[in-house]
């Protein structure tokens, strides 16, 4: 299996492209200030990543910047700090202002050459035009939890992509599905036949950040660990194969 192999990238947004655990530890600073018992990043992650995934199938139609308020309202209950509704609801916008990774912008560039680019991403469309902005590219499509009314890794998503792809003649044999996390894209990915490739952004860190433990770990095809990497590894390739 080739990277040529593939016409069209689809991409989780949010872990993968933006940083979105810089964007989660900085939007939750009021609460951190505040916090009795310091915690560590990860022990933050952690729980973010607990409430977030619960509150998501609870509210699968919820949007995504109005469930990380009820996000950060569970989380200030669980470490006993006072809160405001508005600083839920700032919590909630915050998504706008979450950085994208260093290498986002020139690889998604660079890839765009070579790919159709799709985003499947657990975010709303509003919250999604800011982190566009910051990738500055224009993808093929974008389809978000917004659109289909379920987080990933429900396989409705994963559903919902597929057909709209299928509808456009891009077959799921063409499609490498592009993430950071194993429990919200690879396991579902692989469980729908779909080649994946993971940016292992966290491979100088334990554990598992702001996404939750996989279980067992998902077949992996292709593994960069970060978006540079990726673009090099297909710029080699490219040449390769026209020696």
């Amino acid at each position: 299996m080739k990277l040529t192999d593939f016409d069209t990238l689809t991409f989780d947004c949010y872990g993968t492209l933006i940083d979105w655990e810089t964007g989660i530890f900085e939007g939750l600073r009021p609460l951190l200030d505040r916090v009795k018992t310091a915690l560590t990043r990860d022990q933050v992650l952690e729980a973010h990543a607990r409430h977030e995934s619960s509150q998501q199938r609870y509210t699968p139609a919820k949007r995504y910047q109005e469930l990380l308020a009820i996000v950060y309202k569970r989380l200030a209950e669980e470490w006993d700090v006072s809160f405001t509704q508005d600083e839920c609801i700032a919590y909630g916008r915050s998504i706008r202002d979450w950085p994208a990774f260093p290498d986002s912008a020139g690889a998604l560039r660079y890839l765009k050459q070579h790919y159709k680019l799709v985003i499947l991403s657990n975010v709303d469309n509003d919250s999604f035009a800011y982190s566009n902005a910051r990738l500055q590219v224009e993808f093929d499509a974008v389809m978000t939890a917004e659109d289909i009314g379920s987080y990933k890794p429900s396989p409705r998503n994963f559903e919902y992509m597929l057909e709209k792809l299928g509808e456009r003649g891009i077959r799921k044999e063409s499609i490498l599905h592009t993430a950071e996390s194993l429990f919200h894209d690879h396991k579902p990915a692989n469980e729908f036949g779909l080649a994946s490739c993971w940016i292992y952004r966290r491979h100088s860190q334990p554990g598992f950040g702001a996404t939750m433990d996989p279980g067992a770990q998902p077949k992996i095809d292709f593994r960069f660990d970060s978006m540079a990497a990726l673009m090099e590894a297909h710029r080699k390739s490219v040449n390769i194969s026209d020696v």
